[in-house]
């Protein structure tokens, strides 16, 4: 099994019910992909190695990725696209959830030896860098086995998916992890998509950054602030090159230019309380997945 490194842990998520998709994935996959195939045939005892792993609910669909997708994604590695257009690709691409088995309950069989006797079925899910949840899908049936064999994929439209991830507790998605090309969708994103919204990234939203400026201006000490792209809302291919989005945070940096005369407790008691302040706005909590600050001298 091969992980992208940014993304190392597959953890297993145990979930409910034997030998069948569990009620609360079901429930999240509704109408995109499910118990079946297009066919309406069971997914129970199927083969999905090889060309089986076209098998999906998307009549007519080879298991190749996104034409849309590919397009926003090569225009973000060319530096003629964004991050914004991706997520935008998104909202009518069909995707693979991967979905594993899980051994439920163990018997001794003949001489001794374990034998399974009841699997479970359970989502995929990977620990981030800073430990929070993210759920990987794929854009092609090829890329899901080539980073996990065993995993059965289950297509669906990836705002069903987004929408199945935050029913998981997951703050981030992770497209095509192990592959020459992993995007990451942050929280905020995630959620416009899951609610078939349109996203603006909050380093270019120009109502996040007068809300901020409103905050800040309480404090007479700020000269000036300005919000611009974070450290970790690039990324890079596989190959080396680099992405103007896609990176799991922190995606938003917050320049401060303070007046002179604050020694260093003061500086640090002013980022504490702006922090405070932001965390408590609404416009805030929803559109900013993480954040990073950066203090300048005012011009005189």
């Amino acid at each position: 099994m091969s992980h992208d490194p940014q993304f190392p842990a597959a953890d297993k998520a145990p979930a409910p019910g034997a030998r069948q998709l569990p009620g609360h994935i079901a429930a999240a996959l509704a109408g995109a992909g499910g118990t079946g195939d297009s066919a309406g045939q069971t997914w129970a005892a199927r083969d999905l190695s090889g060309d089986a792993a076209k098998i999906h609910n998307f009549e007519d669909d080879d298991g190749t990725a996104d034409a849309g997708y590919l397009a926003a994604v090569d225009a973000l590695v060319a530096g003629t696209g964004s991050e914004a257009g991706v997520v935008a690709s998104l909202a009518t691409a069909r995707v693979f959830v991967p979905v594993v088995a899980q051994l439920a309950e163990e018997a001794e069989g003949a001489d001794g030896l374990h034998a399974d006797k009841q699997a479970d079925m359970a989502l995929v899910t990977l620990t981030a860098p800073d430990g929070r949840t993210a759920m990987p899908l794929f854009t092609s049936a090829a890329a899901l086995e080539a980073w996990h064999p065993e995993a059965r994929p289950v297509a669906v439209y990836a705002a069903r998916a987004a929408l199945s991830a935050v029913s998981e507790g997951a703050q981030l998605l992770v497209l095509d992890p192990g592959s020459e090309v992993t995007f990451v969708v942050r929280r905020p994103a995630m959620w416009s998509l899951a609610q078939q919204r349109d996203w603006t990234p909050s380093y270019l939203d120009g109502e996040l950054e007068s809300a901020l400026k409103s905050l800040a201006g309480t404090y007479p000490v700020v000269r000036r602030l300005e919000i611009q792209p974070g450290s970790g809302m690039a990324s890079h291919t596989a190959a080396g090159s680099m992405m103007a989005g896609g990176g799991p945070g922190p995606e938003l940096r917050v320049v401060l230019y303070l007046e002179d005369g604050l020694d260093a407790a003061g500086v640090q008691d002013l980022v504490t309380a702006l922090n405070g302040h932001w965390a408590q706005n609404e416009l805030f909590a929803e559109r900013v997945d993480s954040i990073e600050v950066s203090l300048q001298r005012a011009a005189q």
